[in-house]
């Protein structure tokens, strides 16, 4: 009987449902274990020694006095605090102070009992003028006794009413200032008041600089001085004709007919190189030494001379057997000079070429060093050449 019976479906009442164990009791569980997630973390490596540092451990400083182990310091120790109790009899008692006074009671009022205050009208307004018509009376008033009717004189026509003033028109508006773009100068700042000047001293008045005369004359200067600088030698060298003299020094024209043709084989070479010509010139000049000097042009208008004068002595070089050219200084802005040496039909020969905005000239000189023929070809120049004004 002390024995449990069996259950039916053959489990003992010892036993759980499902072959659970039953706990004695006052047993506590088993704890599960628990799952963090996190791996477990390694010691730190140990720290490697920095350079210069010393092999030996450094000890760790002393931990700091807990503050209740510390000795109390007086802060007012040593310090004379006498002066600073003062004896309280020394001071005069004070007076006492007055009683204070009550407010009087108000008197008791009494209702009022006399008559009601009259009440005023309101004011009527006053009824306008009557102008009577011209030639009729005023009528008489209604409590007007009728001799003062009778008695009053027509009253005059009543003047005619001064016509209303215009209403004046608004003033214009004032013209709007335009705002420069400099920053005004401000004014100079005043002397403060009761200054005096020392002894001896003159007051100069500045004087406001003006750079717009300056500006001015430097625009006309780029504006006409330049045009002015470049044109100047193409209005004295061009236009230009050329005519030969007869004689030049000592130097006269032959007329032969070796001569003749030669300056005419002469004319139709420039014409060749020279297109744009106006007019050639060519002649042969001797003079009583045996000297022979052949010159040969023309005239017409020249941008660059300098350039043309280069090319001349180039077409003459091959002809001539020239050397290197050498520059002459000719003192006449826009007129450029070359000259060299060579040599024709077995002789010594200079050949000189003279170039400006209006005319070209170009002469061979025989027995005549080279500065000699320079000088020469600007006397045959001047003589041959000169502008036309007209």
């Amino acid at each position: 009987m002390d024995e449990a019976a069996p259950a039916p479906g053959g489990e003992s009442q010892a036993d759980g449902p499902s072959g659970t164990r039953q706990l004695p009791v006052g047993e506590a569980p088993d704890p599960a274990p628990r799952w963090s997630g996190s791996a477990p973390v390694p010691p730190p490596p140990p720290r490697r020694r920095a350079w210069g540092e010393s092999a030996e451990p450094t000890p760790a400083p002393p931990p700091p006095e807990p503050p209740e182990h510390r000795v109390p310091v007086d802060p007012w120790a040593g310090v004379d605090t006498g002066g600073w109790e003062l004896p309280s009899g020394e001071l005069p008692p004070l007076p006492p102070l007055p009683p204070t006074q009550p407010y009087p009671a108000p008197a008791p009022t009494r209702p009022y009992s006399g008559p009601p205050a009259p009440v005023s009208p309101p004011p009527q307004p006053a009824p306008p003028p009557r102008h009577p018509l011209p030639g009729h009376p005023l009528p008489p008033a209604p409590n007007a006794p009728a001799q003062q009717h009778t008695a009053r004189p027509p009253a005059p026509p009543p003047a005619a009413a001064p016509p209303a003033p215009r209403p004046l028109p608004p003033p214009p508006a004032p013209p709007k200032q335009r705002r420069s773009k400099r920053r005004d100068t401000p004014p100079p700042a005043a002397p403060p008041p009761g200054w005096r000047a020392p002894k001896g001293y003159v007051p100069v008045p500045v004087r406001k600089r003006r750079r717009w005369p300056w500006v001015l004359l430097l625009a006309l200067a780029c504006c006409c001085g330049c045009p002015a600088y470049y044109g100047l030698p193409i209005w004295s060298q061009y236009p230009a004709h050329a005519a030969l003299p007869a004689q030049v020094k000592d130097l006269s024209l032959r007329q032969d007919g070796a001569s003749t043709q030669t300056a005419r084989q002469l004319e139709t070479e420039v014409r060749k190189a020279h297109l744009l010509a106006e007019d050639t010139f060519a002649g042969v000049y001797t003079n009583p030494d045996g000297k022979q000097v052949t010159v040969f042009g023309g005239t017409g208008f020249r941008l660059d001379p300098e350039s043309a004068a280069d090319d001349e002595i180039t077409r003459l070089a091959q002809q001539y057997q020239l050397g290197s050219a050498e520059t002459v200084d000719t003192g006449v802005r826009g007129r450029h000079q070359r000259c060299a040496v060579g040599r024709a039909d077995g002789d010594a020969v200079v050949v000189c070429t003279s170039v400006d905005h209006g005319s070209i000239a170009t002469a061979i000189f025989t027995r005549l060093s080279l500065q000699d023929s320079a000088g020469l070809l600007d006397e045959l120049r001047g003589t041959i050449v000169s502008p036309d004004r007209n």
